[in-house]
């Protein structure tokens, strides 16, 4: 299974040294396998090393002990297979839209002459045409977190990691960007590794979902999620995904809530 796994984390742990604090033991040793083109979503409580474990996928952060592999082969730095969306669209402000979006294939001196139209098309696919020579300060947050998703994946990646990136949204536009990343996903199932503090949107989102514990951060549960694709806003209504999300809340020792997003703030 290791060998066919696209994302292979192997008794992965992080210890922080701070000065004058001593070791901070932020994550334990996880092990944790992704199949190529599955959409997993990591849950639990801040601190509990969900943006650890991310950061040591994307080769940003080395493990203290363990291993981390994509695609079979040991992660020791950023890969150009592997796309990363964060929290904060983190655009240029002096860049146009398209700009910001090929700028990876700028970094990596990979950019060619089509690309141009390769760009155009991601924008297209992730509702922004028309905006291509729009600076950032003229976009809504919806729209600058498309543009992100977007730079994500110019460079056609095998993996995409997003780090709660609807978490700054308002609960309307996170939902509908709920909807257009089932959608973006679907078109040629790369392989996500998704974080986020909603137990809805992960259980909305996700093939698997998994559960961690606060920190030092441990996989306590990982439960699958069989709702079939696409899936609507009306799923939030459905028993079984109620069922699921409480399953979920009482983990973290948490009540059934209102509504879709309503335990959002509590794990945050």
């Amino acid at each position: 299974m290791r060998e066919r796994a696209s994302i292979a984390i192997e008794a992965a742990a992080k210890i922080f040294t701070t000065p004058g604090r001593g070791a901070i033991h932020a994550l334990a040793p996880t092990d944790l396998l992704v199949s190529p083109g599955e959409f997993v979503a990591i849950v639990g409580p801040s601190g509990c090393g969900k943006t650890t474990l991310m950061r040591m996928v994307a080769g940003l952060l080395r493990p203290s002990a363990g291993r981390v592999s994509v695609g079979g082969q040991r992660v020791d730095g950023p890969r150009p297979d592997v796309g990363v969306v964060f929290q904060q669209a983190l655009l240029l402000p002096w860049l146009k839209v398209e700009t910001n979006a090929v700028l990876p294939l700028d970094i990596q001196g990979r950019r060619q002459r089509e690309d141009g139209a390769k760009v155009r098309e991601l924008l297209r696919m992730v509702g922004l045409e028309g905006f291509e020579s729009r600076l950032p300060r003229e976009l809504s947050g919806g729209m600058q977190q498309r543009v992100a998703l977007a730079r994500a994946l110019v460079h056609d990646p095998s993996v995409l990691l997003m780090d709660e990136p609807f978490g700054a949204l308002d609960a309307m536009t996170r939902e509908t960007m709920n909807i257009e990343l089932q959608r973006i996903w679907a078109a040629d199932r790369k392989t996500v590794l998704f974080i986020t503090h909603s137990i809805p949107e992960a259980v909305f989102l996700a093939d698997r979902v998994v559960v961690m514990s606060p920190r030092p951060g441990r996989i306590e549960a990982i439960l699958d999620v069989h709702f079939a694709r696409p899936r609507t806003t009306a799923l939030f209504n459905h028993p079984e995904f109620g069922r699921l999300t409480q399953r979920i809340r009482a983990m973290f020792g948490i009540g059934a809530g209102e509504g879709p997003n309503a335990d959002a703030a509590v794990l945050d």
